[in-house]
């Protein structure tokens, strides 16, 4: 099968999972833009990697700690879509079909109607879902774990007040924030750039410094990114214009698919975006009609520590979200 039939079924394969959207589909030189941006950035990736050694590893580590083993047992949480290995080298463009998915994702997020946000409130995210974690008991043996991840989280828009998070009915308080990558801030979303290949060079600097060249990370940049701007998605209350440019930067990351068929935490039936890496697939789950995020889940594609391929070792749903004058309330 050459390039143009693959794109073809690609994108036959988009319009069997899913229906005829309400917003048109981009243009075709809009979408050839953004591939052959794809392409040139991929070429210049390539050269930079030939000057790295490609013998970099970094694996789980499963602490061994004596003092603990006698106490209990010694954990490690599984990160939700972070792999661990080298991400694979010369990834293709992303395809067709999630091109166009992410696009349709883009124009739902850009009709949603803009929420007047006041300084003082907050934004209130309810989730449900679990994460696997490894933990050695008094034995020596190493079980395999389901921790609940379900929680209410209110988080103040300009970050001036400390977040308010409820998890089995206890409630904490985390740091103030003034925003970052790391823990947004409604204030800090709305200030990023509109631009999707502005926003996923900001995005991908980010993840270089971390996990580029010299980081001891081998996760790379383009799974960072990807895993990134899942995360700026599942923050809850996005604004519209952000939350378009974060689903067209996402385009724009080599290597990344879909999976026409998932389920999320909440057991809603979607379809996924997706990205393959070190052996597991990350997926962000949408509404097959309204292209509406529903959650993420990262699922074993071959047996590991962590379970049998076909595994789902995390799983996060979004339940409800929206702004609130004061922390604890419910929208």
């Amino acid at each position: 099968m050459n390039a143009e039939q693959r794109e073809q079924a690609e994108r036959e394969q988009a319009r069997r999972v899913l229906p005829p959207a309400a917003y048109s589909d981009p243009a075709p030189e809009r979408t050839e833009a953004r591939r052959r941006h794809l392409l040139s950035e991929i070429d210049r990736q390539t050269r930079a990697r030939s000057t790295r050694s490609a013998l970099r590893a970094r694996r789980r580590v499963v602490l061994v700690l004596g003092a603990a083993v006698a106490a209990g047992a010694t954990v490690v949480v599984l990160s939700l879509g972070n792999g661990t290995t080298g991400a694979p080298r010369n990834a293709p463009p992303a395809s067709a079909a999630s091109v166009q998915l992410l696009e349709r994702a883009a124009l739902a997020a850009s009709a949603t109607s803009q929420t007047k946000v006041l300084d003082g409130q907050y934004v209130y995210v309810k989730t449900v879902g679990h994460t696997s974690v490894l933990s050695e008991n008094k034995a020596g043996e190493m079980e395999l774990l389901r921790q609940d991840e379900g929680m209410e989280q209110w988080t103040s828009v300009d970050g001036s007040e400390r977040t308010l998070q409820r998890k089995a009915g206890k409630d904490s308080l985390l740091p103030a924030t003034p925003g970052s990558l790391n823990a947004p801030t409604y204030g800090f979303l709305a200030a990023l750039p509109a631009d999707p290949h502005a926003l996923l060079k900001l995005i991908r600097d980010d993840a270089e410094k971390n996990h580029g060249a010299g980081s001891g990370s081998t996760t790379g940049p383009d799974q960072e990114a990807f895993v990134t701007i899942g995360d700026l998605l599942r923050n809850g209350v996005t604004p519209p214009a952000t939350a378009a440019a974060l689903y067209r930067a996402a385009a724009l990351i080599p290597g990344v698919n879909v999976a026409p068929e998932a389920v999320d935490a909440a057991g809603r039936r979607g379809v996924a975006v997706a990205r393959v890496h070190d052996g597991e697939r990350t997926e962000w789950i949408f509404d097959t009609n309204t292209a509406r995020l529903l959650g993420e889940r990262t699922v074993l594609l071959e047996d590991n520590a962590w379970g049998k391929a076909g595994t789902v070792v995390t799983s996060v749903a979004l339940v409800s979200t929206g702004i609130v004058s004061d922390a604890g309330q419910a929208p």
